[in-house]
């Protein structure tokens, strides 16, 4: 129930309510006229002898019958009015008390009147969705302060090691060119550690604060994938991995190519990180009848079915040894699913007998096909 529906419910309880006072009004008039006739039938079928209550109650009514009658009308609608007020007040009570429990987040238990009914539902929605909201909010809070621990870890380990070597560095004067470039090697590898963690920060104020758009183009997904794999060989021989791509010649699609390249890029970088050595990483992309298919498959530890569900949340990390090359914000796969949103594409995970698949299907677009026509015969 929306705010519309909510004032056409307030008309109704105004509408029933005025209904309601209109006909007990009529009826208290036709009581009265009954009443009347009645009386004066009874008036009129006896013969009095002018002592009797009654005759000496009619007789002075019939003289005074207009100032009785209106009397008996104000009566009636002052009585009856003051009724439906009170009945309006007490349903305005219900509500006002429903809505301290729903402020308080006190469970509903109020009764309401029958007429109400469809309020105390909205109402019970509501109370269900701040719930949720609140409990998702927490969840979401309690994540970012885990995160904070996490990363304030992360980047102590590091920092210790470089202050560390630098100052055996500084105080060992007598030390040999090979044991000084070992030193320096190691206090670089822990100093990019640094700014790949510094890096994440911004990357999670951004992903927080920023909504992402899209600045469509056509692009050669080919020749991207190619280009985006050639830049990671660097990973694939540090680790023994062969990257086999089977894709189309040239295929040409409409997107935000930095966007897309973000998403592969996070895809691969995933499946790099958790890769045995020495295995291969399967990257396929194809055309189905309405949508494109980017799959990229790799071999490594079966991820368990409850991580799966939460692998695209935001700071969920897959390695919970927190592992210094490979553990990462948790902000890769989550950003990858908004973007692949953003194109009304869908991403999933799958994971069995030691492998890993991810999948994203992207939608082909009437407009986008026309445009990919064009270009492609341009």
């Amino acid at each position: 129930m929306n705010r519309q529906e909510l004032n056409k419910l307030s008309g109704r309880l105004k509408s029933l309510l005025i209904k309601r006072f209109i006909f007990c009004y009529l009826l208290y008039i036709m009581a009265g006229i009954i009443l009347f006739i009645g009386a004066f039938l009874y008036y009129r079928s006896k013969i009095w002898y002018g002592d009797e209550t009654f005759y000496i109650l009619a007789h002075l009514a019939l003289n005074f019958i207009t100032p009785i009658l209106l009397i008996y009308a104000i009566a009636g609608a002052i009585g009856l009015g003051v009724y439906f007020l009170r009945r309006a007040c007490r349903y305005l009570d219900e509500f006002l008390a429903a809505s301290e429990n729903l402020f308080l987040g006190k469970e509903n238990e109020s009764s309401f009147s029958e007429e109400l009914e469809p309020v105390a539902q909205y109402l019970d929605t509501v109370q269900k969705t701040l719930k949720e909201s609140q409990r998702a909010a927490h969840e979401a809070e309690q994540k970012k302060n885990d995160l904070v621990v996490y990363l304030a870890h992360d980047l102590k380990t590091p920092l210790t090691s470089v202050i560390g070597y630098l100052t055996l560095l500084n105080e060992e004067e007598e030390i040999s060119p090979k044991l000084q470039k070992k030193y320096l090697g190691v206090s670089l590898e822990k100093a990019e550690r640094l700014e790949d963690l510094i890096n994440e920060f911004f990357e999670i104020t951004r992903f927080n604060l920023t909504h992402l758009t899209l600045e469509l183009s056509e692009i050669n997904l080919t020749r991207m994938l190619e280009q985006t794999i050639f830049e990671f060989n660097p990973m694939f021989l540090e680790k023994g991995l062969i990257c086999k791509l089977d894709a189309p010649g040239n295929y040409f699609y409409l997107c935000d190519p930095d966007k897309i390249q973000r998403v592969f890029d996070n895809l691969l970088r995933n499946a790099v990180n958790y890769s045995y050595p020495d295995s291969q990483i399967h990257i396929v992309l194809k055309e189905t009848e309405k949508t494109i298919l980017l799959s990229v498959q790799n071999a490594g530890n079966t991820i368990p079915a409850e991580k799966l569900d939460r692998i695209f949340e935001q700071f969920f990390r897959l390695d919970v040894s927190r592992n210094v090359k490979s553990g990462g914000a948790g902000l890769g796969l989550a950003i990858a699913k908004e973007i692949v949103e953003l194109h009304n594409g869908t991403i999933s995970a799958k994971s069995n007998d030691n492998q890993i698949l991810f999948s994203v299907e992207l939608p082909l677009h009437p407009k986008a096909e026309q445009a990919i026509n064009i270009f492609r015969n341009s």
